[in-house]
């Protein structure tokens, strides 16, 4: 769950950053707390669905492209991890995948 608070914080960052918008007018725009989505972006607080759709409201971007990148993020750095571990990743019939130890 750390690292998807944290792959989350870095997505909502630099999403306002390519925006020009600093965490007052963010905060203004949707309707939060400075210093709660100061919290969200360093990954140190849970955003809530309403919450984060209030953000990406304020940000006009697509909530399904922040929770994309998210995920994509997430998967490459699940992937750096297990290979650190030696564990490879087989996916199975469904497509899921499953993890094994090499």
């Amino acid at each position: 769950m750390v690292l998807f608070r944290r792959q989350l914080g870095d997505v909502l960052r630099g999403e306002r950053m390519r925006r020009g918008m600093t965490l007052r007018e963010l905060s203004s725009g949707a309707r939060v707390s400075l210093g709660y989505i100061s919290e969200i972006e360093r990954g140190q607080k849970e955003a809530s669905s309403e919450l984060l759709a209030s953000l990406c409201d304020a940000l006009e971007v697509p909530l399904s492209d922040v929770l994309r990148e998210v995920s994509d993020t997430v998967a490459i750095e699940e992937a750096r991890i297990l290979a650190e571990a030696g564990i490879e990743r087989v996916p199975t019939r469904s497509g899921d995948v499953v993890a094994s130890a090499a």
